[in-house]
């Protein structure tokens, strides 16, 4: 029987620190990600997690 790994990946809701929109992004971007409304970067990649720039709300699943 084959045991399955948790995933370690997943979506989060951030706020914007900026505009205070809600937006849903990927916990590992490869290109920075900013804001829809305003443009301010939410996350950027750092070969493993991204570093958030936005307040994270909730994980998503």
């Amino acid at each position: 029987m084959k045991l399955r790994k948790e995933s370690t990946t997943n979506f989060v809701k951030v706020r914007c620190n900026k505009c205070k929109n809600e937006q849903n992004i990927f916990s590992t971007v490869t290109t920075k990600v900013v804001c829809l409304v305003c443009n301010e970067i939410l996350a950027e990649p750092t070969g493993g997690r991204s570093k958030m720039h936005a307040k994270p709300l909730e994980n998503l699943m």
